[in-house]
């Protein structure tokens, strides 16, 4: 991160939390106000009044500021996502909203306001940062009820949930529980009550440049780009930020009772997919379409945000999003991150190109 910089421009989600985003969002600006003024860089504030309104001004203000950061949760990394990936200017994150799943799996501070700001403030001040991929999702918008079609464009840094997972989180959204992880973990409780197999048709570049195209019947059809959804369950544990590939995890059938028992344990440990019930690949980008004769897959949510429906294609952007980071932890953390992936899939006796057990 070459650039200096000298205005931030900061964008708040007043409903994260359940309402207390707001408060969080004036205490992040307050801090970064103050700490601006030590350091030499002026704030701005581009809130609108909802997702996409705050879009819209992050991109007509795009030439007044050097660096965004945004106060939320899974949401604001979707948003920031699109306001600068692919420009180069930095992405500040002060994690405070329900599943903060990005920046867990990047090990930024969650829920420690103070702690996250003066990251941030650092990482201005010397210039440190991680370049991490993003994903890029693209279709024609599937028009429900013979309504005009609206175009996907969109980006997103965590993951693209296209079955159960997405309705998890569409459930997730709609709790009035409390805590994040509560209510992600009552909505997997209710949703894997209620599975249904839908019907998928693939065709994948894979990390090799083998094209891969089947039919997947299957409740569960992500494509990942880093390991955790709804507040720290690894969906997909081998993801890597840098690698600029993104990861398809899917379901091979729909489990027994047996099976649910045996992988139910182990979604937050890491080890979901040392279980063969689970198909992984590593891949360049992946169209997506939907098989008729099959329950309709849910609405695509990306970073908790709704996408759109099937048919869409996915590509994976190298390095396209810079992430400001403190200095003592810019160098040596995707290598930490990276070697833990690499780590998981040798024990769990993957084979890195095909995805299949050895």
């Amino acid at each position: 991160m070459a650039e200096t910089i000298s205005t931030v421009a900061c964008i708040g989600n007043p409903i994260a939390d359940k309402g207390h985003g707001e408060a969080a969002y004036e205490r992040v600006f307050d801090l970064l106000g103050r700490r601006g003024r030590e350091y030499g860089f002026a704030v701005m504030d581009l809130t609108g009044a909802s997702f996409e309104e705050s879009l819209s001004n992050a991109r007509a203000h795009a030439r007044l500021y050097d660096a965004l950061v945004v106060v939320g949760g899974d949401g604001m990394i979707a948003l920031g996502a699109n306001a600068v990936g692919g420009s180069g200017k930095p992405l500040g994150i002060v994690a405070v909203g329900s599943g903060n799943d990005f920046a867990r799996g990047l090990e930024l501070p969650v829920n420690r306001i103070e702690t996250a700001v003066e990251g941030i403030v650092g990482a201005i001040a010397s210039g440190s940062s991680l370049d991490v991929d993003m994903g890029h999702v693209v279709g024609s918008g599937a028009a429900a009820d013979a309504g005009e079609a609206t175009p996907i464009d969109r980006y997103y840094a965590g993951m693209l949930s296209c079955g159960v997972d997405a309705s998890i989180n569409d459930r997730a959204n709609h709790s009035h529980l409390p805590n994040g992880s509560l209510r992600y973990l009552a909505a997997v409780g209710v949703e894997l009550t209620r599975l249904k197999s839908y019907g998928y048709h693939i065709r994948a570049t894979l990390a090799d440049g083998r094209v891969d195209e089947r039919d997947i019947v299957s409740p569960l059809l992500t494509v990942a780009n880093s390991r955790h959804i709804g507040g720290g369950i690894e969906v997909s544990p081998y993801s890597r930020f840098d690698d600029g590939l993104l990861d398809l995890v899917w379901l091979d059938h729909m489990p027994k009772l047996k099976e649910l028992a045996q992988i139910v344990p182990n979604i937050y440990n890491g080890r979901l997919l040392a279980h063969p019930l689970f198909g992984w690949r590593r891949v360049r980008d992946v169209e997506i379409s939907r098989i008729d004769g099959h329950p309709v897959p849910p609405v695509l949510m990306a970073d908790g945000e709704y996408v759109g429906e099937l048919p869409v294609k996915v590509t994976a952007m190298d390095r396209a999003l810079r992430v400001l980071v403190p200095p003592a932890v810019a160098d040596q953390q995707l290598r930490r991150l990276d070697d833990r992936s690499s780590v998981c899939v040798r024990r769990d006796g993957r084979d890195l190109l095909t995805g299949e057990f050895r």
